[in-house]
């Protein structure tokens, strides 16, 4: 065999080589990333896991579908206990999605991987510019510290049983490593980066919000969260775009009625409506 065909039969094998690497990187793209308990498909977004369950019938074209944006998404969540709640947002025609952040804690870090997500489904996937925020327990910071960042992007917030100040969960030994700070520099941070704190701009942009939440919450306590939350709104007149339901004798368990409250999935379906026409 020539030098010359020699030569043209590496270039045929790096060709093919290159061809199907990249075909295989299609499809790796495209492999499942994240166990769902509803139809849809997961993916990624600056490397991390996210995830869209989704509703049937046409596709989202320019910003029609409406959305939830759902916190936390770790390995674990939405569960099992969640899956009639999400099936009621499908059945009306409204999205389900979320990033996987890890820890975040409402961290900077953290926001700025929702951003990436939230560019991801508005500007390349076809979804409402303003979803409505749904977080769960330690979802209500990751959530709502986005929110406050970005009122002109959000139709509603709703919550159950959600943290909104960090210092009673996790604490702040535990969500400082998220900042980047001790603890000591995160207390002395707090009117800056906790996200209870930050409510205020949520009220001020009559953003409207509705939360679920036991009186007996230890892990998550009613009256530092949801209840105060209502407190910072009420501060800045906007007490009548926010709504809290207590859940009496419930803590922080897997109640059922949780996870088909009625009135929060009626609230989030008419507000994620709202953010495909602002």
């Amino acid at each position: 065999m020539t030098r010359q065909h020699t030569n043209h039969w590496v270039l045929i094998l790096v060709c093919t080589l290159a061809f199907n690497f990249a075909d295989f990187a299609a499809i790796a793209d495209d492999d499942p990333v994240k166990k769902l308990i509803l139809p849809g498909h997961s993916f990624l977004v600056e490397g991390r896991p996210a995830f869209i369950l989704t509703p049937k019938g046409d596709p989202p074209v320019n910003g029609s579908r409406p959305w939830v944006m759902y916190a936390p998404t770790l390995a674990g969540y939405p569960d099992e206990h969640e899956k009639w709640m999400h099936t009621q947002f499908l059945d009306a025609g409204i999205a389900v999605a979320g990033i996987d952040v890890g820890e975040g804690y409402g961290s900077p870090k953290a926001r700025q991987l929702f951003t990436a997500f939230y560019n991801e489904m508005t500007k390349n996937r076809g979804f409402a510019a303003k979803p409505c925020m749904l977080g769960r327990s330690r979802g209500g910071l990751w959530v709502t510290s986005w929110a406050c960042e970005n009122t002109d992007k959000v139709a509603g917030i709703a919550g159950i049983y959600p943290v909104f100040d960090f210092r009673t969960y996790p604490g702040l030994t535990n969500a400082a490593p998220a900042y980047d700070l001790t603890p000591e520099q995160l207390t002395e941070r707090q009117a800056e980066f906790n996200p209870i704190e930050q409510v205020s701009r949520l009220a001020k942009s009559k953003i409207p919000a509705l939360f679920i939440h036991g009186d007996e919450d230890t892990v998550v306590p009613l009256k530092e969260n949801s209840a105060e939350f209502v407190v910072r709104y009420k501060q800045d007149n906007a007490e009548s775009a926010v709504k809290l339901i207590v859940a009496k004798g419930q803590g922080h368990n897997y109640w059922e009625g949780f996870f088909r409250c009625q009135e929060l999935v009626d609230f989030t379906i008419a507000r994620a409506k709202i953010g495909v026409n602002p």
